[in-house]
Formats: structure tokens, sequence, C-alpha cells
């Protein structure tokens, strides 16, 4: 336990995503963040090289946020979003829908990027139930995380996010994931593997193209270690959904707002999705929310499905939409226009992309994955799966750097507010802790 006084007890809440037992014993309490840096309970300064959890890219604790957010609860701290509504969430949706790929102008709020992979499900249902179509089957991939409610869980192909939640939703199919280890310490997109989009078409031939409701995919698979997309393979992925009627969703938690250098990663790469999940940096992280934004048509095919005066879909959340996290969401995406963000992002990649890159050359490191602000950066296992990994990240907060593991692979976002000397000190630290594994 904890013998700092001034640190209340770490017994009662029970922390997600963690070894609660070895952070209790050792913890890593963040007491401020500014900027890119972060302190410590110990009063000791920490670079944020995963963007918080890919979160943050204006930064910690933004005054324009602040403010927005304080103004925002002197006014209105909640409006019941079954029936009513408040002005900030519609003017939210605009700012959303001045950056989704064209056609895609309606987005449904929700708290989190698990919630809007569950709401993109059901829209995906109520979309097929209004065309009259019995379409019950979804496809998925390999190592893809899509959130941890069940719905998420049951297209996530991480074994450890499902191995004890055994009740999932049937008739859903995995196509393989899209790292082949063919090709390692690639920069952007490999040049191999686009015949693995041949999965759905498969799946297509093997149950019928007409079973099939939609096909989920991360563009970037982000939580399993930066997973970059073969050339051609989203477009192959378009062309297959296209030829059976599936609806292809790319969920943009990870790499939506200018996280690739573009709005979305659909921009990166130039593959227009049906539907897209998107949460963390909508609102730079300073507040809970989340949203699912869908091409006109499948908007229109639901409201369009039921009686005028009658609820057309059955589905929300108590906090769908709310104030303060609206307010958070405008100045957010007000923040990266104003400074130039995504454009920011673009042009530091290049510098950033090498910096890590200088790390291939470590005899721990087994493989370095880029694209955009994103990295993945990958360890050679030790004993167990995972523990390599783990003991890293430990070590890496005292050492003055933050950095998100996944198992064995260390997956770096920095902010984009970013200076090239930030870049330089992640890789140095990053190296330096490689180094005191090793010796």
């Amino acid at each position: 336990m904890v013998q700092d006084s001034s640190i209340n007890s770490l017994e009662k809440q029970w922390i997600p995503f963690t070894d609660n037992r070895g952070f209790k014993a050792e913890p890593r309490l963040v007491t401020e963040a500014s900027g890119v840096y972060l302190k410590s309970h110990r009063d000791t300064k920490v670079i944020d090289g995963s963007s918080g959890l890919f979160c943050c890219p204006a930064g910690h604790c933004h005054p324009k946020i602040i403010e927005a957010v304080h103004e925002q609860m002197k006014i209105n701290t909640y409006t019941s979003p079954f029936g009513l509504g408040h002005p900030k969430s519609f003017a939210l949706a605009d700012k959303v829908a001045e950056l989704t790929p064209e056609g895609m102008n309606h987005v449904f709020f929700v708290n989190s990027g698990s919630e809007a992979v569950d709401t993109a499900l059901k829209i995906v249902m109520a979309y097929f139930a209004a065309r009259g179509e019995n379409r019950n089957r979804f496809v998925s991939r390999e190592r893809a995380y899509h959130g941890v409610n069940i719905g998420g869980v049951s297209l996530s192909g991480m074994v450890n996010n499902r191995r004890t939640f055994p009740v999932t939703m049937p008739n859903v199919v995995m196509m393989r994931h899209t790292w082949t280890g063919e090709e390692l310490n690639i920069k952007g997109q490999p040049e191999k593997g686009k015949e693995l989009a041949e999965d759905l078409e498969r799946f297509a031939q093997t149950y019928g193209g007409n079973s099939i409701a939609a096909c989920f995919v991360e563009p970037v698979a982000g939580s399993t270690g930066t997973l970059v997309p073969p050339k051609g393979y989203l477009e192959r992925l378009r062309e297959i959904c296209d030829e059976h009627g599936i609806l292809l969703v790319f969920d943009e938690v990870i790499t939506g707002f200018g996280r690739m250098g573009t709005n979305f990663a659909s921009d990166k790469f130039g593959v227009r999705p049906d539907i897209m999940t998107m949460a963390k940096a909508l609102t730079n992280g300073s507040m809970p929310m989340g949203g699912v934004c869908v091409k006109d048509e499948i908007y229109d095919t639901v409201i369009d499905s039921s009686n005028p005066g009658a609820i057309e879909f059955f589905h929300g959340y108590t906090s769908s939409g709310h104030p303060a996290a609206c307010a958070a969401g405008i100045a957010s995406l007000e923040i990266y226009k104003e400074e130039d963000l995504f454009n920011r992002a673009a042009d530091m990649s290049q510098y950033f992309i090498d910096g890590i890159h200088s790390l291939s050359d470590h005899p721990l490191v087994k493989d370095i994955r880029t694209v955009g602000m994103m990295a993945g950066v990958e360890v050679h296992v030790e004993g167990s799966p995972g523990k390599r990994g783990g003991q890293l990240q430990k070590a890496m907060f005292w050492n003055g750097l933050h950095v998100k593991f996944t198992g064995d692979t260390g997956i770096v976002a920095p902010m984009f507010i970013s200076e090239r000397s930030h870049i330089d000190e992640i890789v140095e630290k990053f190296r330096e802790t490689l180094n005191q594994t090793s010796n």
C-alpha cells in the first residue's frame, strides 16, 4: 500500500484494464497535466507519448476548453436527450459534419467509443429492418478492438478481451488480420497483404452475401499495436461491400480527428465508409463523448420507415449529447482549426516516423509499424506474452515517459502540438528504457 499520507487509500477502486494488485503496490498517479507533460505524485515530470489514451492532440488542460465547459456548466448542467434538446448538441453536430466525408451528414452522440460501436451495430440492424432485409451476420477481423460492451466484445478479435465473456453475439465471423510478419519495420502501408481482403468475399460465398449486414474494421488496427492496412486492402473491402450490399463500418475512435494528418483515416486512404464511429479526440479527451456518423441514405431510410410522430430509433443514453461534453467538443474542433493541428500533424509525421524507426536497431525491438502520428513498437516476448511490455510501460513512466503498451507493443501517439524536441525526448526515453531492460 501507498505510504504517502497525501494520497488517499487505493483499495476501494477497481481500476480498468490494469493489474490492480501490482498498481496498488507501486502506483503511478498523475496529479497535474499541462500541454505535453504530466506530473506524478512523486513530483516527477513525464512527457505524454500516447496523448493520454490517444485522446489529447491539443495538449492537456487547454484553457479554451476549460473556459467553454465552465461557462456551459454555469447555465445548463443537464438536458434530457429524450424528447428535448439544447443548442450546443446541434452546433457540435454541424461542426462534426464539416469534417466527415462527403455525404455523411448525420451524427448520433454517445459517451464513449464502446458505446459508439454498439450504437453502430444497432443502426445497421435498424437500417436493414427498415428495408425489409433479413441480414443477421457481421464480419470483423482478428486482432480487432471495438470496445468493451457486449457488441464490441463480439466484434473484437483480441483473445483476452473475450476470454472471460463467453456469452456474445452470434453470427460474427472474423477475417484474418493484416500483419503477416513478412515485411518488418515498414513506414506506411505494406506492399503485401491486399489479398487478405478476399476473406470477406469468401464469407459472402460461404454464407451468402445477402446474409451479411456489415463489415467492421479499424482503418488502422490501433489497440492491437498499429497494424497499417496493406496497399489496396481497404479499397478491396469497399468493392466487395458494394457488390453484395454490405455496409462498411470504419471504427475511427483512435484514427479520427487528425491522427493520420487528415480529418479521418478514410480521407488518408481514400475510402469512404457507410458508417463511422468516433470518440477520444472529439473533445480532446476532456469530457466523455463519442459519436456515430452515417451516410445520409442510412439516416433517411431509418427515419422515413416510421409513421409521423413515432420514435424512429429506440436507442440512446442518459447523457447522449451532454451539454458540458458538447461545449468541450465545440471548443476542441475550433482549436484544431484555429491552430491548424491536423496539418501540423501531417507536417510533423515524417520527423516522428523517422525518429521512431531509429529504434529498430535495438536488440529488444522486433518490429516497428508507423503511419501518420502513430506507431507500434513491438518488442520480443520474454516469458509470457505481455510480460516485457508491462514492465517497459512501468519503467518508462519513472524514466519520464508515458507510452501505452498493448501486450508487447508500445503504441506511440504524440500530441499534435509537439515540437521536434518533444519527439526527440520521446525517442530518447524510449531507448533509455529499452537499454535498462536489456542490461
